[in-house]
């Protein structure tokens, strides 16, 4: 079993501080993205930065009014017309990181871009933001994977227990403490998951896809890949002089 590494094979390139991710064909998805989000069939995925945190005095940016509509707007704007599942972060898309990881055939690539400032633990009460105020905190851990295999709906879910599980003791080891209790951080509150992987037939199958499975464990490879490098990104830009 090899070892993550940053060269990943789905094509991807950055345009309008969007992370455009171009899948080599149809995939099914599973999301907690703005744009496309649960459960769908698509071939690109976004991640598009906005505005950290823009004049409470101004007028409120599309972004923060209607992202699911600003990325259909975005997508049509760059010429894309395959059907997109889109997010968001103020995370500048300079901080992406990636990582792939291989067995025996089956592969699994991972792209983020991690922030903590909006650092929480799960549990914590709401804060009482303005309403459409959600997508002002600049940290947020976006994790997007791709795969060759073909998981089951449960699978699906099981890798996103999987990426939660692999991102949550990235952020223990390095002591990422909540940004509003000082304990320690399970996540960001605005941090969001893309499963995509092969239709049914056009890859391998899996049922199951915990940390007793090969799959399970490439995503946990690639997950921990990827936030270790992305909090060291991220604390190098927060300490640059802009």
């Amino acid at each position: 079993m090899k070892r993550p590494s940053a060269g990943v094979h789905t094509r991807y390139r950055v345009l309008e501080q969007t992370l455009v991710i171009e899948l080599d064909r149809r995939m099914r998805l599973l999301s907690s993205a703005p744009q496309g989000g649960g459960f769908t069939v698509a071939s690109c995925i976004l991640n598009h930065q906005v505005e950290a945190n823009p004049s409470v005095t101004a007028k409120r940016p599309m972004s923060f009014r209607n992202p699911a509509r600003c990325l259909r707007e975005l997508a049509a704007r760059m010429g894309i017309r395959a059907q997109i599942v889109g997010l968001m972060t103020a995370v500048p898309m300079t901080q992406v990181v990636t990582a792939r990881t291989v067995s025996h055939g089956l592969w699994v690539e991972c792209f983020a871009t991690v922030g903590v400032t909006n650092a929480v633990r799960a549990g914590e009460w709401p804060p009482e933001y303005p309403a459409g105020n959600r997508a002002a905190d600049l940290g947020t851990i976006n994790l997007i994977l791709i795969t060759n295999g073909s998981l089951s709906q449960a699978a699906m879910v099981g890798a996103v227990q999987v990426a939660t599980e692999a991102k949550s003791g990235v952020l223990r080891d390095h002591h990422v403490m909540s940004c509003r209790t000082g304990d320690a951080a399970t996540g960001t509150g605005t941090d969001a998951v893309v499963i995509a992987c092969s239709l049914r037939g056009e890859g391998p199958w899996h049922v199951y896809s915990g940390t007793h499975t090969v799959i399970g464990a490439l995503i946990g490879q690639v997950v921990t890949d990827c936030v270790t490098h992305g909090l060291a990104k991220a604390k190098a830009w927060q300490e640059s002089p802009r």
